[in-house]
């Protein structure tokens, strides 16, 4: 919305002077002079609303006539410091912060359509955003065609699903949960032919090992609770955008451009032409529906992002190493990972991923269904439970957990079995995981 960190400062008590102290608990990074020891960090701002100079101040600050903060639920200091991070390393012109990473998803879809619309979305994605595709949309009248991307002709298959009433296409770089990859290229070049923005999910591969805005996609969501945190301790969602989609000239999103009754007769892509998605998700949902991230959250996200590069070549470097003894073990089918030579996939991990395709992936064992959760229920190392991307190494079971609400055919067509397990390599040692993986294969 033209917020500022710099803008405004938080209520405080009044010093000898009159002025007015900032609320300042916790300093990270390198972004405002601390005014004591001359060092610059970022201060974490607990605070609900901004004191204004006066009620004109107030006013112009109201109407977006002048940058400013003025409650939380909009913009926060921190928060703003963290959205400026994760916009740079996603080559990004704007990026907005929210509570998770579903509600980044559902307020990207709320930006992006109508009822009566229709979205399109490759079927091999988290079971929660499958959940809501096909289920929570249609709620309020919006439908989605889901297209496997793992079988032949996949931008034509995206392409044939498109309609006049399409508003995007959804996909995720390294597919939940068995990591199958997509040509970006190809498919941002089929979108923008259809003037159909493509929208994909960065979560597994993280702005350091892939950055989605660079091949052409026109948003880029992030569930922040996983790498970029990185310790399974707080949750966040991001929103990033590039600003070069043309969303008048696609004559799909007319409320893009057209003057915003509920917000003083903005046109926002006349307004924030390098950034309309997150100043309009900002001044319209995030205002009215609220899920704004903790500015504590936020700062804590900063700390992750200054481990972010340490930690992700420690999980990638892990994750190979494990992939290449689950391949070759006798109790393991199938290992799903796209750094193998045999993967359908293989091709597009050399082109994109240089530095390797993430730590998360799954393996189908022997035994069934009984063998999968015998295995995943005799491991020591690894948490059992419904997150990714920690620094521990973590183990679920899809098809009983995460992706349970898909119906037997749904899980299929995604490739998911009752034999298939998600595994998420930590930072361990790589000997101790594997040592791990193996006593609890030998229980199958």
């Amino acid at each position: 919305m033209g917020f500022r960190e710099d803008s405004n400062i938080p209520a405080g008590p009044l010093n000898p002077d009159g002025q007015r102290f900032e609320t300042v608990m916790l300093h990270a990074g390198q972004e405002t002079p601390d005014p004591s020891t001359g060092a610059r960090a970022t201060p974490l701002y607990l605070t609900t609303s901004y004191v204004f100079g006066s009620c004109d101040e107030a006013a112009d600050i109201f109407a977006m006539r002048k940058p400013g903060n003025i409650y939380s639920r909009l913009t926060n200091p921190t928060t703003e410091a963290f959205e400026r991070r994760i916009a740079a390393l996603e080559g990004a012109t704007a990026a907005l912060a929210v509570a998770s990473g579903a509600a980044a998803i559902a307020y990207v879809v709320e930006n992006l359509t109508r009822t009566g619309d229709h979205i399109v979305s490759a079927n091999t994605i988290y079971g929660g955003t499958f959940n809501y595709f096909q289920h929570g949309i249609r709620a309020h009248g919006v439908e989605c065609t889901f297209v496997d991307p793992t079988q032949p002709g996949t931008v034509g298959n995206f392409e044939d699903a498109i309609r006049e009433n399409t508003r995007m296409v959804f996909v995720e770089t390294i597919g939940n949960p068995n990591a199958n990859l997509i040509d970006i290229d190809a498919l941002a070049e089929m979108c923008h032919s259809h003037g159909v923005p493509l929208v994909v999910d960065n979560t597994f591969a993280t702005p350091y090992l892939f950055r989605p805005l660079d091949h052409g996609a026109d948003i880029v969501i992030e569930s922040a609770t996983k790498f970029i945190g990185g310790h399974g301790a707080v949750l966040g969602g991001v929103i990033a955008e590039n600003g070069r989609f043309d969303w008048e000239g696609s004559g799909r999103f007319p409320w893009m451009s057209e003057p915003d009754p509920s917000y003083h007769g903005v046109s926002f892509t006349g307004a924030f032409q390098d950034s309309p998605v997150c100043n309009r998700i900002r001044a319209l949902i995030l205002r009215d529906m609220g899920a704004c991230i903790s500015p504590f959250n936020s700062f804590a996200l900063m700390l992750g992002l200054e481990t972010l590069s340490l930690r992700v070549e420690r999980h990638v470097y892990n994750a190979q190493r494990v992939v290449e003894f689950l391949r070759d073990h006798p109790k393991v089918e199938r290992v799903n990972h796209p750094m193998l030579e045999d993967h359908p996939d293989h091709t597009l991990y050399e082109r994109y991923f240089p530095n390797g395709a993430g730590s998360i992936f799954t393996i189908e064992t022997a035994g069934g269904k009984e063998g999968a959760k015998r295995f995943a229920d005799s491991l020591r190392m690894f948490s059992l439970l419904a997150n990714v991307a920690d620094m521990k190494s973590l183990v679920i079971h899809p098809a009983g957990t995460t992706h349970s609400q898909m119906t037997e055919e749904e899980l299929r067509d995604a490739g998911i079995g009752p034999s298939t397990v998600r595994l998420s390599i930590g930072c361990e040692n790589a000997e101790d995981i594997i040592a791990d993986l193996s006593q609890a294969l030998d229980r199958i």
